[in-house]
């Protein structure tokens, strides 16, 4: 080859290189916008100039660079480490470490020892020990190679990578005790009786396991990127930001995690309803005055009059199901409503699952533990009756005979629930009589409306009296309260 071929073959790689980048940089920002995230083609430019200037010799300086020219938000960092891990792997096929530790095949029978499964957990269980990251990492790839595969290859996308089969078989959470005794050991010399530390050390220890749980998890989606596309695995397999979340299908950790979105959504929604509320004071264009005006100016309205509005802050009630089944929607929508109430003149909450009780006073009390609100509820009003299981028309009625005097003409009233009646009356007319007196009346359901026609659902029928909306995420309830709910 000569050198002028060389140099040709050079730059011909160097374009191949810039060409991959580009791809993986565009399918990373297609990634995190199909999760919610706001990146415009500004934010993009800035991640290639960054990647320009960093290049690839770092990995972590990299993916921290890409996250502070594309994210806006901390809450943002957990769905770009998956993606980015996606589009920009720390390896491409099987790890080095990992070759040869066993063919998918290879099983031990039952009731036998399986020696590579115990070997592999001793060496885990050293590395936890010593907090050694890159270890832990390299005994990720090696577990989900050992443990990990699925399918016979058969039928097209009939094979993949599993981490819940991978975990399954390892059981790392069970590494605890022998973790704990081996570190006991070591420091037995210099702190001979640490009850409160060993406390903390195996909070610590308990940590360290749920990031080897983590680094299996990523590597079984890398695996399964590299069989089936990074972006259809980004688009099903990346957890989505909080606010994304469906309520129905939260789990308590990811609930917990709304709650921390409270705040934050409120001063962001009570600033929306404050220029609203601002617009609206201005009223309509006084013609008369405006002429006047335009006189000083040869006839050119250059400063429009308006008809000046004093309008008072609104009233809202709240009428929330809080059984089981949406109580975690019906907590995070009692907490916004009452982290936002200085926008409204009063704010007043009922809960129910078959009786209807006043719970303004348990909110107002701000309780250290908001995750347990829906709890305090169900133990401290009186919501149920003879049974637990929701009955909108039994609660439609008694909010109708005896708590109607919350509502009048500039009163808002938002109905949480997923409108599932067990097959009992619904009760129109109920709702008809709390909509007459009402300035608006919105129900909230956090279920899709596909859903609605089905099972024991009165949604439907509720629907024909009020308004309904889906709002399955905590974006969605904000959109909805930020549209819907006067100034």
């Amino acid at each position: 080859m000569t050198a002028g071929t060389e140099a040709e073959a050079a730059a011909g790689a160097v374009d191949i290189a810039a060409a991959d980048t580009a791809a993986r940089l565009t399918g990373l920002v297609r990634a995190l916008r199909g999760h919610g995230l706001r990146i415009g083609p500004a934010e993009t430019v800035d991640a290639a100039a960054v990647l320009d200037v960093l290049g690839f010799a770092d990995r972590e300086q990299m993916r921290a660079g890409l996250a502070a020219a594309l994210l806006r938000s901390d809450g943002q960092r957990t769905v770009f480490d998956a993606a980015f891990d996606l589009f920009f792997p720390l390896g491409v096929g099987t790890p080095e470490a990992a070759r040869g530790t066993r063919h998918p095949e290879e099983k031990p029978r039952p009731g036998h020892p399986d020696p590579v499964r115990d070997e592999l957990r001793e060496r885990i269980a050293a590395a936890l020990a010593a907090d050694d990251r890159a270890a832990l990492a390299g005994l990720a790839g090696e577990a989900v190679e050992a443990f990990g595969r699925y399918g016979t290859g058969s039928a097209p996308g009939s094979d993949g990578w599993s981490a819940h089969q991978t975990l399954g078989r390892l059981a790392p959470e069970t590494l605890l005790a022998r973790i704990l005794a081996a570190l006991r050991e070591q420091d037995r010399e210099q702190d001979p009786a640490p009850d409160l530390s060993d406390l903390v050390l195996a909070d610590e220890i308990r940590r360290r396991i749920q990031d080897f749980r983590a680094l299996v998890a990523g590597e079984a989606r890398r695996r399964v990127a590299e069989l089936r596309g990074a972006e259809r695995i980004a688009e099903r397999a990346v957890t989505p930001t909080a606010d994304r979340i469906d309520f129905l299908a939260a789990g308590r950790d990811q609930l917990a995690e709304l709650r921390r979105t409270v705040h934050p959504l409120a001063r962001k929604l009570a600033t929306r309803l404050a220029a609203r509320r601002r617009k609206a004071a201005r009223g309509q264009i006084d013609l008369r005055r405006t002429l006047r005006r335009s006189l000083s100016t040869g006839g050119v309205p250059l400063r429009p009059a308006y008809r000046l509005r004093r309008p008072a802050r609104p009233e809202l009630v709240l009428l929330c199901d809080v059984s089981g089944s949406v109580a975690g929607f019906a907590d995070f929508t009692m907490l916004l409503v009452q982290a936002m109430s200085e926008q409204f003149s009063k704010v007043r909450v009922f809960a129910f699952v078959n009786r209807t009780a006043e719970v303004t006073a348990l909110l107002a009390r701000g309780d250290a533990d908001p995750a347990r609100l829906a709890a305090r509820i169900l133990t401290d009003a009186k919501v149920m009756g003879y049974h637990g299981n929701s009955d909108y028309g039994s609660a439609l009625g008694e909010f109708a005979e005896r708590h109607l005097d919350a509502v009048g003409p500039r009163t808002s009233v938002l109905i949480l629930g997923d409108a599932r009646n067990n097959h009992r009356d619904p009760n129109l007319d109920a709702l008809r009589r709390i909509d007459g007196r009402a300035r608006r009346v919105y129900w909230l359901n956090p279920e899709q409306p596909a859903l609605w026609p089905t099972g024991d659902s009165s949604a439907l029928a509720y629907a024909g009296v009020v308004e309904m909306h889906s709002c399955r995420n905590a974006r969605r309830l904000g959109e909805l309260i930020a549209r819907l709910l006067p100034v």
